[in-house]
């Protein structure tokens, strides 16, 4: 199994059972990431090393203007993509290995964490993952410690409140707080028109 395979293994939200090709290779995977992730938190490093350690975790290019602020931490790297002008605050937790994207413009605040996989109900088979993207939209605010389920999208132009755990998707334009999210109002701007 290559990277290639597994990624479309996950993107079609397959199941990766304990103990298959699926799940050794995530392991696998994991170690490489862990290293760079290690790398990354160990000391001082310049915006553009915290780039080019993020580029070669996620297998492709991050723009120059994508800041992201250590510790940062990432079990898979390589089903993660970051646009334009993304900012990571420090302490970020991201289980990426559904997939999370995130759009231009967005801020992610101190201590988020985004996860992708749930485990399987059943106790026999609990060892089993079914990946479930996050997608989050242009221009959105990520409270401090907000939390992101697996296959939840946060539209354009959405703002999180602090401490937030999202469970269900979030309209664009809509600010959301409380465990879990509900919808306060809208920010009353149109994120779209700009």
């Amino acid at each position: 199994m290559d990277l290639e395979d597994f990624l479309d293994h996950v993107n079609r939200g397959e199941l990766i059972e304990g103990g298959s090709e699926q799940h050794a290779f995530m392991h696998g995977a994991a170690q490489e990431a862990l290293q760079v992730v290690a790398e990354l938190n160990s000391g001082y490093r310049t915006p553009d090393d915290v780039r080019a350690l993020l580029s070669r975790l996620m297998g492709g290019v991050v723009d120059e203007s994508v800041t992201v602020f250590p510790p940062f931490y990432c079990e898979f790297g390589k089903n993660l993509t970051l646009g334009k002008d993304v900012f990571l605050n420090s302490g970020c937790r991201f289980q990426d290995t559904g997939g999370i994207t995130i759009g231009d413009g967005t801020l992610v605040g101190h201590g988020c964490t985004l996860t992708t996989l749930n485990h399987a109900v059943d106790p026999a088979r609990r060892a089993d993952m079914v990946p479930s993207p996050i997608r989050i939209g242009r221009k959105v605010w990520l409270g401090a410690a907000v939390t992101v389920v697996p296959g939840v999208t946060i539209g354009d132009g959405a703002i999180v409140g602090a401490g937030a755990v999202v469970t269900k998707n979030v309209p664009a334009d809509t600010i959301v707080a409380g465990v879990p999210a509900r919808i306060l109002r809208t920010t009353g701007f149109d994120a779209s028109l700009g």
